[in-house]
């Protein structure tokens, strides 16, 4: 299956080394570009697209807005924001407003290729130190954990799914939370599922968002 990428970038440039570097690949294809953000929206209304990458800071509309309404769109495409080291604020907003990830824009081809693939099959493309640190950053942005959960659906998880949220939150992987809580892997993928599911989320950034915006995990990473 060809994974069909939009490059979303004001830099001509920028999006033509991204260009090059995807067309190299058997199994994906650039299908269409914007260069800001009003224009990614009525690109991704006209053209089928799996994956975006999206610039932050453009003209027009920025990257998180458009972000926001294009994951807002029925069928909405995963998007991968592309950041830099001190633009951690934009990648937090572009996680809350629907972003599967984030990458820095000065990545290795091979680890940005990586990712649109991992963003492309459903997983989370922000690795989980890095999801530690800019929540544990920027968690006073966020209500304090003293107020009523804002997400009512909460009270839907089982106990053991609660506790795999948790761990979710506090940055561990997948083999990680298995080990801790002596579950094979599998079970814990089928977890993390239902969670997804009953949360109505897409995918575990907006888990790991969540779970610091209703106070369940709390700045440090403790639940």
């Amino acid at each position: 299956m060809t994974i069909r990428v939009m490059l979303v970038d004001d830099q001509v440039l920028l999006r033509t080394g991204f260009r090059m570097v995807l067309a190299a690949q058997p199994d994906m294809e650039v299908v269409a570009e914007a260069g800001d953000g009003v224009e990614a929206l009525q690109v991704v209304r006209a053209t089928p697209v799996d994956v975006v990458l999206m610039d932050v800071r453009m003209p027009k509309l920025d990257g998180v807005e458009a972000t926001r309404r294009i994951c807002a769109e029925p069928d909405a495409p995963k998007v991968l924001i592309l950041t830099t080291f001190d633009l951690d604020e934009y990648a937090f907003s572009g996680l809350k407003a629907g972003a599967s990830g984030f990458m820095l824009k000065d990545v290795p081809p091979g680890e940005l290729l990586a990712a649109i693939r991992s963003v492309h099959s459903g997983d989370a493309v922000v690795a989980p130190s890095t999801t530690r640190r800019l929540l544990d950053r920027f968690a006073p942005m966020l209500p304090s954990s003293g107020k009523e959960p804002q997400h009512k659906e909460l009270e839907r998880l089982t106990d053991r799914e609660r506790e795999v949220m948790v761990l979710v939150a506090q940055g561990l992987s997948n083999g990680e939370i298995a080990a801790r809580l002596v579950l094979s892997e599998a079970t814990v993928k089928t977890h993390v599922g239902r969670i997804l599911t009953k949360l109505g989320l897409r995918d575990r950034v907006q888990v790991v968002v969540l779970a610091y915006e209703t106070g369940l995990v709390r700045a440090g990473g403790h639940g």
